[in-house]
Protein backbone atom coordinates (compact mmCIF):
# COMPACT_ATOMS: atom_id res chain seq x y z
CA UNK A 1 0.00 0.00 0.00
CA UNK A 2 1.08 3.47 -1.39
CA UNK A 3 2.81 5.69 1.60
CA UNK A 4 0.05 8.74 2.74
CA UNK A 5 0.60 12.06 3.57
CA UNK A 6 -1.59 14.53 5.38
CA UNK A 7 -1.51 17.62 4.26
CA UNK A 8 -4.46 20.58 5.00
CA UNK A 9 -5.90 22.99 2.60
CA UNK A 10 -8.54 25.48 3.40
CA UNK A 11 -11.89 26.15 1.91
CA UNK A 12 -12.77 29.62 0.90
CA UNK A 13 -15.64 31.67 -0.84
CA UNK A 14 -17.96 29.89 -3.05
CA UNK A 15 -16.55 26.55 -1.99
CA UNK A 16 -13.28 26.77 -3.59
CA UNK A 17 -10.20 24.57 -2.03
CA UNK A 18 -6.46 25.31 -2.38
CA UNK A 19 -4.64 22.24 -2.41
CA UNK A 20 -1.12 22.54 -1.07
CA UNK A 21 1.58 23.69 -3.42
CA UNK A 22 3.71 20.51 -2.76
CA UNK A 23 0.53 18.38 -3.52
CA UNK A 24 -0.37 20.42 -6.81
CA UNK A 25 3.40 20.23 -8.13
CA UNK A 26 3.54 16.16 -6.91
CA UNK A 27 -0.17 15.62 -9.25
CA UNK A 28 1.64 18.54 -11.73
CA UNK A 29 -2.10 20.47 -10.93
CA UNK A 30 -1.78 24.11 -12.46
CA UNK A 31 -4.73 26.29 -13.03
CA UNK A 32 -7.42 25.13 -15.24
CA UNK A 33 -6.43 21.66 -14.35
CA UNK A 34 -9.40 19.18 -14.33
CA UNK A 35 -10.11 17.32 -10.97
CA UNK A 36 -12.64 14.62 -10.56
CA UNK A 37 -14.44 14.78 -7.00
CA UNK A 38 -15.89 11.95 -5.93
CA UNK A 39 -18.33 11.05 -3.19
CA UNK A 40 -17.17 8.07 -0.89
CA UNK A 41 -18.20 6.88 2.17
CA UNK A 42 -15.03 7.87 4.54
CA UNK A 43 -14.90 11.58 2.68
CA UNK A 44 -14.36 13.58 -0.23
CA UNK A 45 -11.78 12.27 -3.37
CA UNK A 46 -10.09 14.14 -5.54
CA UNK A 47 -8.50 12.85 -7.92
CA UNK A 48 -6.57 14.43 -11.18
CA UNK A 49 -8.50 13.87 -14.07
CA UNK A 50 -8.08 14.31 -18.00
CA UNK A 51 -10.67 15.41 -20.88
CA UNK A 52 -10.73 13.79 -24.06
CA UNK A 53 -11.80 14.97 -26.93
CA UNK A 54 -14.67 13.15 -29.00
CA UNK A 55 -14.79 13.51 -32.79
CA UNK A 56 -18.61 13.43 -34.09
CA UNK A 57 -18.57 11.21 -37.24
CA UNK A 58 -20.68 12.73 -39.80
CA UNK A 59 -22.72 10.21 -41.63
CA UNK A 60 -20.17 10.35 -44.65
CA UNK A 61 -17.31 9.90 -42.22
CA UNK A 62 -19.70 6.66 -41.17
CA UNK A 63 -20.38 5.51 -44.08
CA UNK A 64 -16.38 5.15 -45.11
CA UNK A 65 -15.52 3.85 -41.91
CA UNK A 66 -18.37 0.89 -42.29
CA UNK A 67 -17.32 0.18 -45.58
CA UNK A 68 -14.02 0.67 -45.09
CA UNK A 69 -13.84 -1.99 -42.52
CA UNK A 70 -15.56 -4.74 -43.89
CA UNK A 71 -13.41 -8.26 -43.90
CA UNK A 72 -15.77 -9.98 -46.43
CA UNK A 73 -18.55 -10.06 -48.83
CA UNK A 74 -20.88 -10.58 -46.17
CA UNK A 75 -19.84 -8.30 -43.99
CA UNK A 76 -19.39 -6.05 -47.13
CA UNK A 77 -23.28 -6.07 -48.06
CA UNK A 78 -24.23 -5.57 -44.10
CA UNK A 79 -22.06 -2.18 -44.40
CA UNK A 80 -24.00 -1.86 -47.85
CA UNK A 81 -27.09 -1.68 -45.97
CA UNK A 82 -26.22 -0.14 -43.03
CA UNK A 83 -24.83 3.06 -45.37
CA UNK A 84 -28.38 3.24 -47.14
CA UNK A 85 -30.02 3.58 -44.39
CA UNK A 86 -27.92 6.59 -43.79
CA UNK A 87 -29.79 8.11 -47.05
CA UNK A 88 -26.27 7.31 -48.61
CA UNK A 89 -25.15 5.68 -51.78
CA UNK A 90 -22.79 3.08 -51.39
CA UNK A 91 -21.40 3.23 -54.79
CA UNK A 92 -19.99 7.01 -53.66
CA UNK A 93 -17.28 5.46 -51.21
CA UNK A 94 -16.09 3.21 -53.28
CA UNK A 95 -12.38 2.29 -52.01
CA UNK A 96 -9.35 3.88 -52.75
CA UNK A 97 -6.82 1.69 -55.28
CA UNK A 98 -4.03 1.45 -53.04
CA UNK A 99 -0.66 1.84 -54.45
CA UNK A 100 1.80 -1.31 -55.41
CA UNK A 101 4.78 -1.14 -54.38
Amino acid sequence: MAKTETEFGKVGKRGTFVIPAGLRRRYRLEEGSLVAVESREEGILLRPAMALPVEIYSPERRAELLLANAVDEADRAWAEEQVRALGLDPAKFAPKARKRR
